[in-house]
């Protein structure tokens, strides 16, 4: 079993790449976030590999991931009941908006992050809530006891932080400004719009 490739990019679309190592080349599937993040082609690369062989026969699929982040979350989505390898990597490509958040919205069973945020619809949300929250408790950096020292996704500060999100910027850059925000308020409440307004300023 292919665990990783270390090579040479020599092709790269949006969605599969070829990747020459040991003289030999390796189309690997990717998402379109990984796409985004690739080298220069002619690069030296390294990408993580999860094989994937149909159900009823035919070729094995290798999918790629540049973090192991990427690819135990990956693996985490196949496991889930009528999920295979496509739906998996589509669940991936909303949830690499940020990992931290997606994990947080998991444990807290969040489905206002993970219809808003990450745009899964309510049925899928639940199906995600219900069979990942016991499988990533143990891998995410996110604790219950801090996430009561940050931004926490309801409320204001929450709606501001879907906003921004909505407005292109990264979570975590968002969540960073609104906790300085919400710092200089010394306990004081601002709308939604003041908020986001402020968070602006540090973005």
């Amino acid at each position: 079993m292919i665990a990783s490739l270390h090579g040479i990019l020599l092709e790269a679309w949006s969605e599969r790449i070829v990747v020459e190592a040991g003289g030999v080349g390796y189309e690997v599937v990717i998402a379109p976030h990984t796409a985004s993040r690739l080298p220069a082609i002619g690069s030296e690369l390294r990408v993580f590999i999860s094989e994937s062989s149909p159900m009823y026969g035919g070729g094995t699929t290798l999918y790629g991931f540049l973090t192991r982040e990427d690819k135990q979350m990956f693996l985490c989505f196949k496991e889930l009941p009528s999920t295979g390898a496509k739906k998996a990597i589509e669940h991936l490509e909303k949830a690499s908006k940020s990992l931290p958040d997606f994990r947080r919205a998991i444990l807290d069973g969040d489905l206002k992050v993970m219809t808003g945020m990450f745009r899964f619809t309510k049925k899928t949300a639940e199906k995600l809530i219900a069979g990942l929250k016991d499988k990533i408790g143990g891998d995410t950096t996110v604790t219950r006891s801090s996430t009561s020292n940050s931004v926490v996704a309801s409320g204001p500060l929450g709606r501001a932080l879907e906003a921004l999100a909505a407005l292109g910027y990264k979570p975590n850059e968002s969540r960073t400004a609104l906790e300085e925000v919400r710092a200089g308020l010394d306990g004081t409440e601002a709308p939604v719009e003041e908020l986001i307004r402020l968070a602006l300023r540090k973005l």
